[in-house]
């Protein structure tokens, strides 16, 4: 252990609620093959590195704040758990490195792809139930990073983990071996017309960066079979959950079947979080299940902290989602704290980080 360790492990746990591994956070954008899409993914990494590297600004644009890293800095010698992340709905994974540096400082060497079909730019809804190819991204990353001599020497492969939010919790449910139930998902947006099942009502997706018109999705003519199969990697060993879609068409007995610890997060106080998304039903029927909510908070403040202006250039956009708008008095940077100390503390009692 070198002397950051020391004072990381001595000092600031007094004063700060994640612990800290390195002193920098190294990152790098590399390619993985993935067969089953025909193509490779885009994948960003990030790591506890050493003094190195070139200072950015991962994921900063004209609306959000980036977070710090360090583009191809060395790694750190050890052997870290390994989490993969998966983004949300028309998101990208780069939206998500506000929460990956810390886990990185944290210990852990996360890496997440931009999942093509569902990501900013290249989203459409007939690509956004097909949340068996979510997972096969993931275990593909997996075995990218296992398996290549430059990542695997510093990966314990036996403590692996999963991240995932809104859509990207569904995939996180799914690689830990939930299993999806294609009549109740019709049912459920039979009777609403919000989140993904107004997505599916049709009229506009992206394809390469473009608006396109697209047509209505009939939930009842996906392929049943491959929308309700297994996708479990036994390698993973921990899940967190946050916002997790598809809350309302889960299998009962596939969660009840789950071995690892499920870590669900909610956002928002009790009676505020939609139904697309609840998760307290589903962490009490996973056996090693647990349940936090974050209060003052919404669905929306997952995404990184808007800059100044940023509100209003939405709203001239069209914009009606409440992207930069949180739930109380809180600031977004106060309830990403929060977030951040429950995932890391999930994760290091489940991943068994130190010990």
């Amino acid at each position: 252990m070198n002397l950051f360790q020391i004072f990381c492990s001595v000092v600031l746990p007094v004063t700060f609620a994640v612990p800290c591994y390195a002193a920098e956070v190294g990152m790098r954008e590399i390619k993985v093959a993935a067969p089953e899409r025909g193509r490779d993914l885009a994948v960003t990494v990030w790591y506890p590195a050493e003094a190195g590297g070139e200072h950015v600004l991962v994921g900063d644009n004209k609306l959000f704040k980036g977070a710090a890293a360090f583009r191809n800095a060395p790694l750190i010698k050890g052997n870290f758990p390994l989490v993969v992340m998966s983004h949300g709905s028309g998101g990208r994974i780069e939206g998500m490195t506000w929460l990956a540096t810390e886990l990185a400082k944290a210990g852990f060497v996360v890496a997440g792809p931009n999942h093509p079909g569902t990501t900013s730019g290249d989203s459409t809804p007939a690509n956004t139930p097909k949340l068996w190819e979510r997972t096969q991204d993931l275990s593909a990353v997996i075995d990218a990073l296992t398996k290549d001599t430059g990542w695997s020497g510093a990966i314990d492969a036996d403590h692996i983990g999963v991240v995932g939010f809104s859509l990207g919790g569904a995939a996180a449910m799914e690689i830990a071996g939930a299993r999806a139930d294609l009549d109740a998902f019709a049912r459920y947006c039979d009777t609403s017309a919000k989140w993904d099942c107004a997505w599916f009502a049709g009229g506009k997706g992206y394809v390469n960066d473009e608006p396109v018109k697209v047509d209505k999705v009939d939930l009842r003519s996906i392929d049943k079979i491959r929308f309700e199969q297994l996708n479990l990697d036994r390698r993973i060993q921990s899940a967190v959950l946050i916002d997790p879609g598809l809350a309302q068409a889960y299998q009962p007995e596939s969660l009840k079947n789950i071995a690892i610890p499920m870590s669900f997060i909610n956002l928002g106080s009790s009676g505020t979080i939609p139904a697309a998304v609840i998760a307290d039903r589903l962490a009490a029927l996973s056996p090693q299940g647990s349940y936090a909510a974050v209060n003052d908070s919404n669905h929306f403040s997952f995404l990184p902290e808007c800059k100044p202006g940023a509100a209003e250039m939405l709203v001239e956009f069209g914009e009606i989602d409440p992207i930069c708008t949180d739930s109380g008095s809180r600031s977004r940077a106060d309830i990403h704290a929060e977030l951040t100390g429950l995932v890391v503390q999930a994760l290091q009692k489940t991943l068994k980080v130190g010990q």
